[in-house]
Parts: C-alpha cells; structure tokens; sequence
C-alpha cells in the first residue's frame, strides 16, 4: 500500500466512525505509521489538524440536520460529540458564522467541508535537490521543550521557543559550540516512544566536548538519512519544503520514514535572504 492509499484508508475509518469517540493511535494505525508521522504528514497535506477535520466534518453534517429535518437543537448537540447546547452553539456559530437555530429560521448560506480526497501533484518541472547518506551517531548540545501534536499546541510553541532562542542570546551560543560535523543550529523534532501525541523538540549544535550545565545533551542514532536542500528566506522557504516532501518525494521514492529524530538545519546567515541555504535531514528506511 503506497503512503498516500495509507492515509486515504484513515481518513476513510475517520469518516465511517465520524460520530463516535475514536483517538488518533486507532487513525494512525489505520495508516499503519506512527501517531506522531500520521499527525504531521496528514496537517502537512491538508493544512489543517486531525482534530479540525473532525470537527469541521460533524458540524458540516449538523448544519445538513438543522437546515432538512425538525430534530431539537439540543438532541444535535449531543449526536455530534458536544456536552451542551451551549457548546453546539458556540462552535457552531464560530464556524458558520449564525446559531443552528437562526440558520433553521432564516435559510443562511452556510459552510460546508466535503470529505477529504488526497490528491498528489508530481511536479517534474521543480526539482527538488538531494542526497542519501547514511551517519554514524552524534551528540548535538542544546535546550528542549515538550509539545502535544494532537492539538497543534507544537504549531504554536515551536516558533514562540525559537523566538525566545534569538532574544536570549542561545543562539549565539550554540553557533560557537558548534563543532560536529554538521554545520549550523539544528531544530530536532524527536517523537515520545510512549507518548504518540507528544514530541520533544531541541533547539540545539552538533558538538563534541564538555557541554555548559545550562545546556542538555542528546545523542542521535546512526541512521540513513535523506537531506533536502531548502533555498529561500524563513519561515515560508522551511514550511513549503516539508509539504513538498510529504506530497510530492515520499509518494514517488520507496522510502519511508524511519520514525526517529528529524533534523532542520540553519545557517548564521540573514534568515530573510531570498538565497538563504538550509537543510531538512529525514531518517528514512
């Protein structure tokens, strides 16, 4: 099964349960991958989180309800996962921009999110540039946090942490430790083992030797990796490079994520260079 049949068949178990209490280690398991490469490989093709989709689809289907049945507003709210009247109205109305009960008096033009259909553009005519290699382990040095994927609480503190990262002067730091071989301060997205939801992500440099007490230490495996070239100025250049990874390379070469730490690579150069170089190293198997 390719990787996008994988995520076509979950986001088809999403649908067929859409009104039942289901968790994301039961979707992701439908795509046969890890919660954590599920969650960010589906946000990454569609903009848009697990828990979005999910939302936007029951409300989309109550909006159907309130406009061509008679059914009391209160008996929607609980068929469609809320615990009140209240809760249905206001996530309602934030939606559609109308309460059910205005929408049913008044005929409003609504909102509608149709079910997901992943779709794949193989873009031949913008390479993307490359390499494969495969590394030994090494220790990168640096400070961490602990984010939950499931709902996008690491889209919002990732970005705050590294802002705090340039302000303090860390940054700074870690360019002068750096002395491993690679070359420049590292975002590593590292996956909980026991936690699917949850990510540890380091701010950090390959470096050898006594490591500062304010800083931690982390050893990254041996592993193969695919390192991505990535030209242009942050964040934009960054964020269009993952998507264009995960809708475009992984579905048209036979690898795979492996699962383990994932690297983004940054220079001391002007981040608003339209030149600017970076890198994207993915642990692949």
């Amino acid at each position: 099964m390719s990787w996008i049949e994988s995520i076509q068949k979950a986001i088809h178990y999403m649908e067929e349960h859409l009104l039942e209490n289901i968790t994301i280690e039961q979707i992701a398991r439908e795509a046969n991958c890890s919660v954590y490469h599920f969650q960010r490989t589906f946000s990454l093709l569609t903009d848009m989180t697990i828990a979005d989709y999910i939302r936007k689809r029951r409300l989309t289907l109550a909006a159907q309800e309130v406009l061509m049945t008679e059914q009391k507003i209160i008996d929607l709210a609980y068929k469609y996962g809320y615990d009140s009247p209240e809760a249905f109205t206001k996530a309602f109305r934030k939606l559609h921009g109308v309460t059910p009960s205005d929408a049913r008096k008044k005929q409003c033009v609504l909102q509608a999110y149709n079910r997901l259909v992943i779709q794949v553009s193989l873009k031949g005519a913008e390479p993307m540039k490359y390499k494969i290699i495969e590394k030994e382990a090494f220790q990168v040095v640096g400070i961490k946090r602990t984010y939950n994927c499931s709902n996008g609480e690491n889209l919002q503190g990732i970005p705050v942490f590294w802002n705090e990262v340039n302000e303090n002067g860390t940054d700074t730091e870690l360019f002068r430790l750096n002395n491993g071989e690679i070359k420049g301060v590292l975002g590593v997205c590292l996956p909980q083992k026991d936690a699917g939801n949850m990510i540890d992500y380091w701010i950090a440099t390959a470096a050898n030797g006594k490591t500062p007490k304010h800083l931690a230490t982390l050893e990254i495996p041996a592993a193969k990796w695919v390192v991505f070239e990535v030209v242009g100025p942050m964040p934009e250049a960054m964020q269009n490079a993952w998507k264009k990874i995960y809708s475009e390379w992984f579905p048209s070469n036979p690898y795979e994520p492996a699962g383990t730490a994932e690297l983004e690579v940054y220079s001391d150069e002007d981040p608003f260079k339209e030149d600017l170089v970076s890198e994207i190293w993915i642990p692949v198997k």
